[in-house]
């Protein structure tokens, strides 16, 4: 099947146009000093239901360990590495739904675009990832992994990768020490340098930034997916500190669209009915923020039943709230009405002590948002209130005069804490992960400067056509006079760089 696109590195776009400037975003303020320090992500609670790890099963340090693979090799640290059979059949189950990221996979691998590269990352490390990193070694690379989140990581997936031979060191549950001994351990090896980066939050690019300045200035390029990593790199690329280019993949629009709406749309009811069991029809909702995550959740919320107001401060986001039915308050105005306060704005401090303490009884608390910021769950831990576990990452916080407010996840990301996420939606990520990689790989000199840039439309279009299979969906495609009439190449780019999806 051709789709008008034979391979990325033949790509020529990078221009001026595609470069974007971004606002600045308040950074968030904690105990840690490492340049605004490790972004809240490598904190944030996730547990993988589709899991067979018990951390409780054994209590001792993977550090104080020492494991073999089959195959000899000790270069890595995972709980343990005689779980790999079972990663290997998880592994296999995501495989199943990520066959785009597999078509990839098959098409490149003879010409082993990635020969060469050395890929360090640091992301979370599931039965998804894991088939995004063996799809980098299938293409070349020689990849060390270690985990963005000291809770995200299925023990049993870190074993199979371990097993098949990758570097990877983490293992969940592990304290702040271990994670910045682990992304070390990636780094810091004898006979071994990265020259490309995976990041998601930037902790890694920061710590090599930090740590191995000349590590960090013959890196040939850093892919990072999320929003806290993307906005870490703008402000060292407006400090003048950037030297290497990097690749914002948070913002292409398969991202946007499909991990973001999308996907948000369907595991925002996933994660409220496996932690609460909650009926929504009827149930009155305040969602913070209607970027593309709050557009998802209001309309699942709105499609069964609940009765939904949105907060924003971007007028534009605001009105197309209003043209999609919804009220546009302040969350002082309603928030002693709530049932549900959910936050997905990005932003800290969205939900204050002073609001937490106007809801009802019974009023349920969660983040959508990135970080687990939005929430003042600070706030919450004071000799006067009582936290009372009721299920895991289901707390009651228990006011004097015998309130109730369910606080989900501690205000972490509900979805990746409480559910999972679609290995189909992980598979349009990971595919626009390892085409960045590729490119910025085999970019010839002066193609892209020392930058932040957004992933190519041409790039962009590929991933969707890569995944239109799975739907036996069937292009149009453009007659010679069309293409003519409408100033088009027949293979794409099919929308200018300003265009809004």
């Amino acid at each position: 099947m051709n789709h008008g696109y034979d391979f990325p590195r033949q790509i020529q776009f990078a221009n001026q146009e595609e470069k974007q400037e971004f606002s600045k975003f308040p950074t968030k303020t904690g105990r840690r000093s490492l340049s605004r320090s490790i972004s809240q992500s490598s904190t944030d609670s996730y547990s993988s239901a589709a899991s067979y790890t018990d951390s409780s099963d054994d209590e001792t340090s993977p550090r104080e360990k020492t494991q073999v693979n089959s195959k000899g090799s000790s270069d890595f640290c995972v709980k343990n590495i005689k779980q790999a059979e079972f990663g290997r059949r998880e592994i296999e189950i995501a495989e199943q739904d990520m066959s785009a990221l597999i078509s990839l996979r098959k098409r490149a691998q003879g010409e082993k675009p990635l020969a060469g590269s050395k890929v360090v990352g640091c992301t979370h490390i599931t039965a998804q990832t894991a088939v995004l990193i063996e799809t980098l070694v299938a293409l070349g690379a020689q990849c060390r992994w270690t985990a963005c989140n000291i809770y995200s990581t299925q023990n049993e997936v870190a074993a199979a990768l371990a097993e098949s031979g990758v570097s990877v060191f983490a293992w969940k549950g592990e304290s702040e020490d271990d994670f910045w001994w682990c992304i070390d351990r990636c780094v810091n090896v004898e006979g071994w340098q990265a020259n490309m980066i995976l990041d998601d939050g930037g902790d890694l690019t920061h710590w090599v930034y930090k740590k191995y300045p000349s590590v960090f200035k013959k890196v040939r390029g850093i892919v990072e997916e999320s929003v806290t990593g993307v906005h870490r790199l703008y402000q060292l690329s407006k400090a003048g500190k950037l030297c290497v280019p990097a690749m914002n993949v948070n913002d292409s629009v398969t991202k946007q669209k499909f991990d973001n709406l999308y996907c948000c749309r369907e595991s925002i009811l996933d994660g409220l009915k496996r932690t609460t069991d909650v009926m929504f029809g009827g149930k009155q909702v305040v969602v913070c923020g209607y970027g593309e995550v709050g557009k998802g959740c209001c309309s699942a919320l709105k499609a069964l039943g609940a009765i939904v107001c949105v907060t924003e401060i971007d007028p534009i986001c605001a009105l197309q709230a209003c043209m999609d039915g919804f009220r546009v308050v302040k969350l002082n105005e309603v928030v002693r009405q709530m049932d549900m306060v959910i936050t997905c704005t990005g932003n800290k401090n969205v939900v204050t002590r002073e609001h937490l303490d106007r809801m009802k009884n019974g009023c349920i608390v969660c983040n959508m948002g990135h970080s687990n910021t939005e929430i003042d769950v600070a706030s919450l831990r004071t000799p006067e209130l009582t936290w009372e576990r009721v299920r895991s990452q289901v707390d009651h916080v228990i006011w004097p005069d015998g309130k109730r407010v369910i606080l989900l996840a501690e205000g972490r990301l509900l979805n990746l804490s409480c559910s999972t996420v679609p290995s189909f939606v992980l598979s349009i990520t990971a595919t626009t992960q390892a085409l960045a990689l590729i490119e910025l790989y085999n970019a010839p000199e002066g193609r892209y400067k020392q930058d932040v840039y957004l992933l190519p439309k041409k790039m962009d279009e590929y991933v969707a056509s890569l995944h239109l299979p799975n739907f036996d969906a069937h292009l149009t495609e453009l007659s010679d006079e069309q293409a003519k009439y409408m100033g088009l190449n027949k293979n794409g780019p099919f929308k200018p760089n300003y265009y809004r999806y």
